[in-house]
Order: structure tokens, then sequence, then C-alpha cells
């Protein structure tokens, strides 16, 4: 969706997507906007919360199964498991996608962790195509004028033309660019405290094999599950970068990740935006 700065200024139905890696501040900016008049759309809360509940409870059942005193209570019905996923606490979904690596120490097989992989594409894939039946309930049910979605940060990895012609067609796509001070910032917090992510199959398959070279691994199962994510971070990092400026370059808008920390409320985002829009017709 393309427009011009009066358009958008215009627009009676404002409709937003958000771009960017984790840590760019897209939920802290989602969070800004007055929730009387938008409706915050989480992709990675629609994947949890949808799209992998069963296989998240699935794992948690699993991991209950092999403590003795729970088994025995899971198995006479006697507990309830459930997820506690909100907006702002994504965890089960993260520990649902795992670390490769040694299994004693926490970590999955290569197996299991792409099948996880898999189930986490499939998912963010029908996420983003939910978008525009969000929208119409937005309006419908809740009466909401305006809309942000706040996509993961893996939406670029999805390799799925027809997802974003669909964003592109129902939303503004605004991507938030990290600028270099911030880029290292990032990755070292990312390092220091690796997280699960989701990786496309080619970028795994190729840095894996580098990485098991480079640590002189024989098997998957023999690595401390944190040190191939903070190993490979920096490499996901750089090799998402230009994926989400061709996102942006084709269908939508970019913003500065430094401009991004200044909005304070609705009137800041929307002038961001309206800005962004009149600096690259």
């Amino acid at each position: 969706m393309k427009m011009s700065p009066q358009e958008f200024l215009d627009w009676k139905t404002k409709r937003i997507t958000l771009l960017a890696m984790s840590g760019a501040g897209k939920t802290t900016l989602a969070n800004k906007l007055p929730k009387a008049n938008w409706f915050h759309y989480s992709g990675d809360y629609r994947i949890g919360t949808k799209y992998l509940e069963e296989p998240i409870l699935d794992n948690i059942k699993r991991q209950a199964m092999r403590v003795p005193f729970l088994r025995e209570l899971l198995l006479s019905d006697s507990i309830h498991i459930s997820n506690k996923i909100t907006v702002d606490n994504l965890a089960p979904v993260s520990s649902f996608l795992g670390k490769l690596g040694n299994p004693e120490l926490g970590g999955l097989s290569l197996q299991e962790f792409k099948r996880r992989q898999k189930l986490h594409h499939q998912a963010e894939i029908a996420a983003m195509n939910d978008v525009p039946d969000f929208i119409d309930k937005a309006v419908d049910i809740y009466g909401y004028k305006y809309f942000v979605n706040d996509a993961g940060g893996s939406v670029c990895e999805l390799d799925s033309p027809e997802v974003l012609e669909t964003l592109a067609q129902n939303t503004l796509i605004v991507y938030i660019k990290i600028p270099p001070a911030l880029e290292q910032t990032i990755i070292e917090r990312a390092k220091s405290d690796p997280k699960p992510l989701y990786y496309r199959e080619a970028f795994l398959d190729e840095k894996l094999a580098e990485f098991m070279q480079l640590k002189n691994y024989a098997s998957t199962d023999v690595m401390p599950p944190d040190d191939f994510v903070s190993w490979v971070f920096p490499e996901l990092f750089k090799s998402r970068l230009p994926r989400y400026q061709a996102i942006a370059d084709q269908y939508g808008y970019t913003v500065d990740a430094n401009d991004v920390s200044t909005v304070k409320g609705e009137d800041d985002f929307i002038r961001l935006i309206a800005d962004a829009l009149g600096s690259q017709q």
C-alpha cells in the first residue's frame, strides 16, 4: 500500500503493519497508541494462542510427565495445565521453539528442532494471513477505527510473496530500521542472553555446518544449546536486514528506530509515518 502524506493523514481507518528485528521497539511503539482507538494485533500472540497452542501444551505436558509426582496427577486428571500467554509475555512460544543441542543440557535433536521450526513457519504464515479478518473484526465487533499489526521478527524469513501481498493490500507496511549504534547493542544483548529463534532452513543448514566445523562438533547432540544460539545471532541479524529493506522498498516505508524511540503517543506516531511517506515518495 502506497500513499501520499496527506492521503495517510486523511485515512479514516488507518491500518499499519510494523516490521522489525526483535528489540527495535515494535511492541513498545504499539503500546504507546491509545487502546481506545487502536486494535493491537500481535502476530506472535496469535501464533501462541491459536496455531501452536496444542503443540506448546503437549511440550509442557511431556516435560511434566518426566516428574513422577506430576505424572501421577496428570494421569488422574487431578491437575490442569494451561498457557498464560499475553502480548507482553510470549515465553511459551519461545520455549516451544527450543534450542538445538545436547538433550542432557535441555537441547533438542536436529530432527525435533526442525519439526518445531516448520510448525512455527506454518503458524506465522497463518497468523499473517489472518490480518484481513482481524481488521474486519476490529471494526465490526469492537468498533476500532485504527489497526496496528505488530508482526513477528521472522516475517521477513517466510519466503511467502502471498503473505506480503496480503499485508500490503490491507495495511501500510512500516519497517523500523535499526541504526548501526543500536545494532551492536542488540547483538551483544542477544549473545549474553541467548533465546530460541526461528531460522530459514537453508540458513540453518549453512550456518550449522559452519559452526560445527569451527567448533569440531561431530553431532548436534554434543553441542551446548546456548553456544550455537549465541554464535549464530549476529549472522542471523545481518541476513535479515536486507530482507526487511527489500520488503519496505517494494511494499512500504522505512522509519529510523531512534525516531521511533521519541514517539510519546498517537500524534507523534502519525506524524512520524507521514514524514516517512513524504520523504520516500
